[in-house]
C-alpha cells in the first residue's frame, strides 16, 4: 500500500505520493522530476485495477524528453459519460528511460536500468464532500469464523491487510490494501469471539495513521 521506504536514487519523481483528481476541476497536475545526470524519457501509463476497469482517464504527454534536474508537467483529464457517484481508484506508473548512454568498454554489453514509480490515482465525486477518516464508515461482521468488511461508503479506503481481533491474539489477513464503495471482502478469521476488530488505516496520501478499533456485529 504505501511502497518500500524513499531511498535516494536516479530517476523520475512525481512531486506527490498520490494524484486526485477532481471531477469539479476536470483535471490534475503533476510534476515529475529527471533526478538523473543524463536526458531521460519519461513513460507514463494509466492501470486499472482488477475490480474497476472502466476507461475514466487519459494523460498527456504519455511520453517525453526531460532534461537532467528538469521537470515535465503531466495532466491528467477526466472523461467520464456521466457524473461520478463514488471515489474511483486507479493506478499511474511514471517510468525513466535513460538515454545517451556511454559505449560500455570492449566486450562488455550495458544495459539501461529504468526506474519505476507506482502511484494510485484517486477519482473524486464534484459533489462529494472530502473525508480525512474514510475507515470510521467500514462496518464489521463475524460469523462462522468469516470477518467480513462492508463498506458503505462512496469512499475508497486505504489500509494495511494486517488486522487484529480483540479481545485475544486473534487475527485475519485482508486480500488486498483498499476497500471499494459498496464493496464487502471476507476472509477466515481465527478468533470466533472477537468483539473488536483493530485496522491500520492509511490516508488519502498513503501514510499511516494511529491504529483504529472498530466494533464488530456478530
Amino acid at each position: 500500500m504505501w511502497g518500500p521506504p524513499l531511498v535516494l536514487a536516479d530517476g523520475m519523481v512525481p512531486d506527490t505520493s498520490v494524484v486526485i483528481v477532481n471531477e469539479a476541476d476536470g483535471e490534475a497536475s503533476v510534476s515529475v522530476t529527471n533526478t538523473d545526470a543524463k536526458l531521460a524519457l519519461l513513460h507514463v501509463t494509466l492501470e486499472n485495477i482488477p475490480e474497476d476497469t472502466a476507461s475514466r482517464l487519459f494523460v498527456t504527454p504519455p511520453l517525453s524528453r526531460v532534461e537532467p534536474s528538469k521537470s515535465q508537467l503531466i495532466r491528467f483529464i477526466l472523461q467520464t459519460p456521466e457524473p461520478l457517484k463514488t471515489q474511483h481508484l486507479m493506478r499511474v506508473i511514471f517510468e525513466g528511460m535513460p538515454q545517451g548512454k556511454a559505449a560500455g568498454q570492449a566486450g562488455h554489453a550495458r544495459v539501461g536500468v529504468t526506474v519505476r514509480q507506482n502511484l494510485p490515482v484517486i477519482l473524486h465525486p464534484k459533489d462529494l464532500a472530502p473525508n480525512r477518516t474514510p475507515w470510521t464508515g467500514l462496518v464489521w461482521s463475524l460469523k462462522n469464523q468469516q470477518l467480513s468488511v462492508h463498506n458503505p461508503t462512496p469512499y475508497v479506503v486505504r489500509l494495511a491487510q494486517e488486522l487484529k481481533l480483540l479481545p485475544g491474539d486473534g487475527s485475519a489477513l485482508l486480500p488486498r490494501t483498499y476497500v471499494l464503495p459498496g464493496e464487502t471482502l471476507s476472509v477466515a478469521a481465527s478468533q470466533a469471539q472477537a468483539t473488536t476488530v483493530q485496522l491500520q488505516p492509511a490516508t488519502v496520501y498513503g501514510f499511516a495513521v494511529a491504529p483504529y478499533q472498530a466494533p464488530i456485529t456478530l
